[in-house]
């Protein structure tokens, strides 16, 4: 008996435990602030509308430059997220009028947003197609998780008395809102109708998961509704969010599934052409992999060999070998000592060549750069001896070095001439020992002299 009253407490501390853990309700704003920032962030007018146009054009530019950092910036002060917020929230509390305004300035702007970004990509004379541009044109499962849980984290944010954390940039970078209606632009002014298509539906996956986040997000804090709808109404507005939410997910599943496809069959040739293609005086160049290849219909792995020629028994060999790495219904072709794979050996070898001949050459300059501040931290202490003793009426040894004297910050002060004198006898008087100084400060080029002499 006690042991069971025991188990029932320790039960229920770690239930309450949790349970404070994750209350959501501890620094939660009132409803009325919440609703009010969202509102006051779904209108794209005035200061809104401008900053959405220069994070268009930062945007644009930071895609077509190929710059990550500039995208970032761009994400960063864009207000795209507020109107999409709005539409999650409005029918989550049921709010129609909130509802059409934050429709009506989000349709606003996506178009100005696509427009801004159209005359830009028009006017501009890069038309390369770059990586950054082409990221945002095959959205993916992955682009769904990430809108819903950055929408998540961006609604609690707002939800929040003290918003002065780094959550709501940091989901305007993950969610990444603004890229993909710059890459429907760039669609529009190249006439590329597949990177419009691309773009614009990884940003309506966005739009559509980061506004599904919101109504769940109301739902759990349990705001109460706005109006009051009848039940049939509310089994109509669900069941139009449902709808939305699978004719968007579907086909980024589909395109998510086939990149998997994708990724493990290269995977798999990569791990087979390594594995199976070592010969003692062959070597692999390159190779590809092409799934749906039209001529076969087949998938095909391409290897281009240099070296000894490999037999047709090899060969089959080889392509017997793909099942054993998860490689079915592939065509396999092999080149070898024909013009294609001698070009392609060729070229391999003056690019690595070359690549040999830029490194030995920054090494020279590195050395000669060395040697430039070695030589010139030495001084000709062999000629200056003589001069010196023949100055001085008195045979004398000299050993000179100039050093770098540095500050605190590791900056160099001044330079030094520290020189060592030993006399043969006799001794140098207190006027001699100045001109010698001046002299040596004429001979050396250094305006401070630190002398030492030693008497033997």
């Amino acid at each position: 008996m006690e042991g069971t009253k025991l188990k029932t407490r320790i039960i229920d501390e770690v239930k309450e435990f949790l349970a404070g853990r994750f209350d959501l309700k501890e620094d939660s704003a009132h409803q009325l602030e919440v609703v009010a920032r969202i509102e006051s962030g779904a209108v794209i007018r005035g200061v809104n509308l401008w900053v959405l146009i220069f994070a268009t054009f930062i945007a644009s530019l930071g895609l077509n430059v190929n710059s990550p950092a500039v995208i970032i910036g761009a994400m960063l002060i864009s207000p795209l997220m507020g109107p999409i917020m709005g539409l999650g929230v409005s029918l989550g509390i049921r709010d129609f009028a909130l509802l059409k305004r934050s429709a009506k300035n989000f349709a606003f702007m996506v178009l100005i947003s696509i427009l801004a970004s159209t005359i830009y990509f028009l006017m501009s004379p890069l038309t390369i197609v770059q990586s950054e541009l082409l990221a945002r044109t095959q959205p993916t499962t992955w682009d769904v998780l990430i809108a819903f849980f950055g929408g998540f984290a961006g609604m609690i944010a707002q939800t929040r008395v003290d918003r002065t954390s780094t959550v709501i940039p940091g989901v305007a970078i993950a969610t990444a809102l603004m890229p993909p209606l710059c890459t429907a632009g760039f669609g529009i002014a190249t006439g590329q109708l597949n990177y419009f298509l691309g773009a614009f539906y990884l940003f309506i996956i966005n739009t559509v998961f980061i506004a599904l986040s919101a109504l769940l997000t109301v739902n759990l804090l349990k705001y109460h509704k706005v109006e009051t709808v009848d039940a049939k109404k509310d089994k109509r507005v669900r069941n139009i969010m449902i709808f939305l939410t699978l004719i968007t997910i579907i086909p980024s599943v589909y395109i998510g599934y086939k990149l998997v496809v994708k990724s493990i069959f290269e995977n798999s040739v990569s791990n087979y052409v390594k594995e199976s293609f070592k010969f003692s005086n062959t070597e692999v160049v390159t190779f590809t992999s092409i799934m749906d290849y039209q001529e076969s219909g087949k998938h095909m792995i391409e290897v281009i060999l240099m070296g000894d020629v490999i037999s047709e028994d090899v060969i089959s060999t080889l392509n017997v070998q793909m099942p054993k790495y998860g490689i079915e219904d592939t065509y396999l072709r092999v080149k070898q000592n024909s013009s294609v794979g001698k070009d392609l050996a060729s070229s391999f070898i003056q690019k690595n060549f070359e690549q040999l001949i830029i490194e030995k050459n920054n090494r020279i300059t590195k050395l000669n750069d060395e040697l430039g501040l070695y030589k010139n931290n030495i001084m000709p202490s062999a000629e200056i001896s003589k001069e010196i003793s023949a100055l001085l009426g008195i045979p004398v040894s000299v050993s000179l070095t100039k050093s770098e004297l540095f500050d605190y910050n590791g900056n160099v002060e001044k330079t030094i001439l520290i020189c060592y004198m030993n006399l043969d006898g006799g001794k140098i008087e207190l006027k001699n020992k100045e001109r010698l100084i001046s002299w040596l400060k004429a001979r050396t080029g250094v305006s401070e002299i630190k002398l030492f002499i030693e008497t033997l």
